[in-house]
C-alpha cells in the first residue's frame, strides 16, 4: 500500500453538475435560488458544496466531522463546546497512557454552561495539544480549515482545499411553483395547506478550486484526504436527496497536479462553454440557456481546456477525472459521447499521457 503523503503538489479543480426542477442553493431571505442579475446565472456557495461533502463524508464515510449541519438529529441539542468535551473524552478513554494527565470527564461537564465547559478545557489542555487532536480526527479541518475560539483563546487554521463560488454555465429563469398538501385534521375531515417553493427548471453548475500544498502542510492533509474529498464532491451532490436538492447529478471532475511548488495555470472553468446542438455557443450565437432542460440538449466544449494543459504540459505531473456517461463533449471540433467513456477520458488525457504520466 502506498504511503499516505501529505500533500506536496498544487492542484487544480473543475466540478460540473446539474439539477432538474429543485433549488441548489437558496438565499437566506426567500429561499430562492442566487442569482447574478447582470449576467442572469445561478450562484451557488463554496459553503453549500462543503456542506455536501462534510455530510457525505459523515454520513457514508463513518469520517469524524468538526462542522456538522446543526439539523442533524443526533446533534441538534448540543452546542459545538459539548460536542468537543464530548471529543476530548473519547480521545482521552482512547489514549489513556499519552493523556491520562487530563483531569477531564465528561459526567462532570454535563451540567456546566457552555463558557465554563470550555474553560474546564482550556484549564486542562494545551492549546497546541487541542490543536492536535483538532487536526488529527477531524477531516474537515485538515481539507477546509477552521477558526476554533476556546475562552479567550483562537485557533486558526487556514484550509489547503479552496472553492470560488459555482456559477452555471448558462442563463437561468427561477420559477415560482405553488402547490397543495392535504393533511387530516379530523377523522372524516381533510384539511388542505398551501405549499410554495422556488426552483430552477435546469442548471449545470460549475466550480473552480485549488488545493493549496502550503497550507496542506499546515493542517497535515494528505493525498488519502484529497480523495476522500473527490469522494465527497462526486458522490455526495448524488446522494444529497432531500425535497430541495433532488436531481442534482455530477457530469464531470477534474484535478491538473503540478510539478512546481507555488504554481497553477489558473482560471480553468473559464475555458469551458456551452453549446447547443447546432454547436452554436449558449446565450450568445445559439439558443438560449434559459430553455435548457436536459444535458442531452447540450454539450461541453472543453476545446480551450485542452490547448492550455498541451501549452502547459511540462508544468503539470498527473490528471484525475471523472465523468458521466450522460455527457456529450466537444473537444477540438470533434464531438465524443459519454457513454464511450475511453475516448473521451483519452482527449481529455492524452496531453499528459503523452509525456508517460498515470
Amino acid at each position: 500500500m502506498a504511503e499516505n503523503k501529505i500533500v506536496g503538489n498544487r492542484s487544480e479543480l473543475i466540478f460540473i453538475y446539474d439539477i432538474k426542477n429543485a433549488n441548489p442553493n437558496g438565499d437566506p431571505d426567500e429561499n430562492k435560488p442566487r442569482i447574478d442579475e447582470e449576467t442572469e446565472r445561478n450562484i451557488v456557495t463554496d459553503v453549500r458544496l462543503k456542506r455536501t461533502i462534510r455530510d457525505y463524508l459523515a454520513k457514508y464515510k463513518n469520517q469524524n466531522i468538526f462542522i456538522i449541519e446543526e439539523k442533524r438529529e443526533d446533534e441538534t441539542q448540543k452546542s459545538r463546546a459539548r460536542r468537543l468535551a464530548e471529543f476530548i473524552t473519547k480521545v482521552k478513554s482512547e489514549n489513556k497512557s499519552k493523556f491520562e494527565k487530563w483531569d477531564i470527564n465528561l459526567e462532570k461537564l454535563e451540567n456546566m454552561k457552555d463558557q465554563d465547559i470550555e474553560k474546564a478545557i482550556k484549564d486542562k489542555i494545551k492549546l497546541k495539544e487541542l490543536e492536535e487532536i483538532l487536526l488529527t480526527y477531524f477531516l474537515d479541518i485538515r481539507l477546509f480549515g477552521a477558526t476554533i475560539a476556546v475562552k479567550d483563546s483562537t485557533i486558526t487554521k487556514i484550509g489547503p482545499t479552496q472553492f470560488k463560488f459555482g456559477k452555471s454555465l448558462h442563463q437561468v429563469e427561477p420559477k415560482f411553483i405553488k402547490g397543495t398538501t392535504v393533511l387530516p385534521s379530523r377523522e372524516g375531515a381533510k384539511q388542505g395547506t398551501f405549499t410554495e417553493m422556488w426552483i430552477l427548471p435546469y442548471s449545470l453548475i460549475c466550480f473552480y478550486g485549488i488545493i493549496n500544498e502550503n497550507a496542506a502542510k499546515d493542517t497535515g492533509l494528505t493525498e488519502d484526504d484529497v480523495k476522500l474529498l473527490l469522494e465527497g464532491m462526486w458522490n455526495g451532490t448524488k446522494n444529497l436527496i432531500t425535497r430541495s436538492k433532488a436531481g442534482q447529478m455530477p457530469r464531470f471532475l477534474l484535478r491538473i497536479i503540478y510539478k512546481e511548488d507555488n504554481y497553477h495555470i489558473g482560471d480553468l472553468d473559464q475555458k469551458i462553454k456551452l453549446l447547443d446542438e447546432e454547436n452554436k455557443e449558449i446565450d450568445k450565437d445559439g439558443k438560449s440557456g434559459k430553455e435548457i432542460r436536459n444535458i442531452s440538449e447540450i454539450k461541453i466544449d472543453v476545446s480551450r481546456l485542452l490547448s492550455t494543459l498541451e501549452r502547459y504540459k511540462d508544468k503539470i505531473e498527473k490528471i484525475e477525472y471523472e465523468v458521466n456517461q450522460d455527457v456529450r463533449f466537444i473537444a477540438n471540433g470533434k464531438e465524443m459521447k459519454g457513454e464511450n467513456i475511453e475516448n473521451v477520458l483519452k482527449q481529455i488525457t492524452e496531453t499528459v499521457e503523452r509525456l508517460g504520466f498515470e
